[in-house]
Order: structure tokens, then sequence, then C-alpha cells
């Protein structure tokens, strides 16, 4: 499976985007997916999860719960994050990924990731 991030960008505080996550060379099936993210000098952090093949039982990092949705279009093989009331501090590199776990926020477990879309948050 492959994935390809985009719709990253500069946007201005209170603004949002939406990121997009094709997946090509199969379905979901068999992986979760979710979002992560990586700011200079910080490791990278867990931000949405658990879109599967078998039914979606999302949860999010605590710093963007209520801001952020994670949802994904099945015809389109492509997961989404919604990203709302962005602030300065959600500028990061934001890679989307795929895990063999159920449940997983930890970078270690995702096994599959897409190159990364860059999204900077202006004050």
């Amino acid at each position: 499976v492959q994935l390809q991030a985009s719709g990253g960008g500069l946007v201005q505080a209170g603004g949002s985007l939406r990121l997009s996550c094709a997946v090509s060379g199969r379905t979901f099936s068999g992986y979760a997916m979710g979002w992560f993210r990586q700011a200079p000098g910080k490791e990278r952090e867990f931000v949405a999860g658990g879109i599967s093949w078998s039914g979606d039982y999302t949860y999010y990092g605590d710093s963007v719960k209520g801001r952020f949705t994670i949802s994904r279009d099945n015809a389109k093989n492509t997961v989404y994050l919604q990203m709302n009331s962005l602030k300065p501090e959600d500028t990061a590199v934001y890679y989307c990924a795929g895990t063999r776990s159920s449940y997983s926020r930890h970078f270690s477990d995702y096994t599959v990731w897409g190159q990364g879309t860059q999204v900077t948050v202006s004050s």
C-alpha cells in the first residue's frame, strides 16, 4: 500500500485546511489509518486515528480534540483530516500513516507512511 498526502499550505490563525491522503495499491483492508505531525526539533506527534475498513472508531490527540476531524471516502480510497480553528502551534509537517494495530497512538506501530505535507499557520 502507498500513501500520498496533500492539501497543506499557509493559513492564518483561526482558519481551516483539509488534508487528503490517497491510498493506492490496495484498499484500507487490514490497516487502520491515522495522521501524525512533526514540527522542527520536536518528536512526531499523534494527531488522529481509527479509520479502518472494518469500521471507524476515531480518536484524537489532546491538542487537536474538538478542532480536527478524521474521515474517509471509500469510493476515492482517501482519508481526510479536516483542521479548523488552526493555531500557530499546529505548524508542522503532517503525515498520514497505516497500522496493523486496531488502536495505536504511537508512531512505531505505524508501518506505512506517506511523504508528508507542510502546514504553516501564521499568527
